[in-house]
């Protein structure tokens, strides 16, 4: 098309919007993001962990070769410089959240499930494991507030079970809780801080649904050293598998602390039946109602059976009864002594719950504490003892 000198040029309407809507090449529009993205693991010193700039970008400093410069292109400059691919990121800034605890858990845990302050001791002497729970903090909240319930509930590894758990008190409406309560597991032998170990749990309780679980540590009892304290600050864990392949023919059914003492003034054996810890529950309701027989077999009269008083709704019993045995001290080589815990039912069989036998033929502590009784006239010599659900089938009727 030619123009004559001192002509307009006319422009239809389809070049009109043709020349609006096309006008060159689209460039991309900044998103608000570009502005305010989401900070990576591994912020920079210029971003403080609670996700706000610092001076550096608030106050950008200007050299006076440079000039001014545009806020939006310091804003992009300061967060492309760090982005999430390791060929970006400068090498004198490291990304500490990254770093695996030693403990074997993140240090993520620490911030959303919070940390627990508790101490442990082993008094060797009275075989007690004595644990003092003091505090917790940054707990997860767990309620509608924000807030949370907790409480904190003991259980040894392996066979953790109603039979052997503690809890302290619960405190309401807070996530950094003090408690400053000793709980005490009594029984505990040299061989179950070899092979034991400790699980502690932080709980929400909830009056209307089933409580919460928050978050777990657990100790292995080799890390303590004998009547000596040991002070622990750990962040909590998730929960975490239960090994439950136990070998069930041998299973622990409890334990049981037996004195023994042959007194040469009443010419007899003393058996002292003291009291039971973390008994098997055989009730519904989640405990049991134990009572102890004992037995110096082999028994040709039918009469060496002796019994204490049932304890109510409970699976650490105490008792404090002995009984005599009317004996020369050279026969008690020939004998055996046969200790059962049974659970007292109410129109119905009373059930088993475990057993322990001392004598010449026993093992172990079993065989230790015979012997020692033996050796000893006139001494009272206590142990602890295990109960399995394996004795003789003689016994186990009542």
């Amino acid at each position: 098309m030619t123009l004559r000198k001192g002509e307009k040029m006319t422009i239809s309407i389809q070049e009109h919007m043709a020349i609006d809507v096309c006008p060159g090449p689209i460039k991309p529009i900044k998103q608000i993001s570009d502005y305010f993205p989401r900070f990576p693991r591994g912020l920079p010193a210029a971003v403080g962990r609670s996700g706000t700039l610092r001076s550096a970008v608030s106050q950008p400093s200007v050299s006076p070769a440079e000039g001014p410069r545009d806020e939006d292109e310091d804003v992009d400059q300061l967060f492309g410089a760090y982005g999430t691919t390791p060929a970006e990121q400068p090498p004198k800034y490291q990304a500490p959240e990254e770093v695996v605890d030693p403990e074997g858990y993140e240090s993520d845990d620490c911030t959303t499930l919070g940390t627990l302050d508790f101490s442990l001791l082993y008094d060797q002497e009275n075989n007690a494991l004595h644990c003092t729970i003091n505090k917790a903090k940054g707990l997860k909240p767990m309620d509608h507030n924000g807030l949370a319930d907790p409480y904190v509930k003991l259980h040894l590894l392996p066979g953790a079970s109603k039979a052997n758990k503690l809890r302290t008190k619960t405190l309401r409406n807070t996530l950094n809780p003090t408690w400053n309560e000793t709980l005490t597991y009594y029984g505990i032998t040299d061989e179950d801080m070899i092979r034991k170990t400790l699980r502690i749990s932080v709980c929400d309780e909830d009056k209307f649904r089933h409580n919460e679980f928050i978050g777990e540590t657990r100790i292995p009892l080799k890390k303590l050293k004998p009547n000596q304290t040991k002070n622990f600050n750990i962040c909590l864990e998730k929960q975490l598998p239960i090994d439950k392949t136990e070998d069930k023919s041998l299973e622990e059914r409890g334990r049981i602390l037996i004195s023994l003492k042959y007194s040469s003034q009443k010419q007899g054996l003393l058996v002292g039946i003291i009291r039971c810890a973390h008994l098997a529950a055989m009730d519904a309701n989640g405990y049991s109602d134990p009572y102890v027989k004992t037995y110096l077999k082999p028994d040709e009269d039918k009469k060496s059976k002796h019994k204490t008083a049932v304890k109510k709704k409970t699976l650490n019993p105490e008792f404090n009864e002995e009984f005599c045995y009317e004996i020369k001290h050279g026969d008690l080589a020939k004998k055996t002594l046969e200790v059962t815990v049974w659970d007292y039912d109410i129109g119905k069989s009373n059930d088993f719950i475990g057993g322990v036998v001392l004598g010449i033929n026993a093992k172990g502590e079993r065989l230790k504490h015979w012997f020692d009784c033996l050796k000893n006239k006139d001494k009272k010599i206590e142990r602890w003892h295990t109960l399995t659900n394996e004795l003789p089938g003689a016994v186990l009727s009542d």
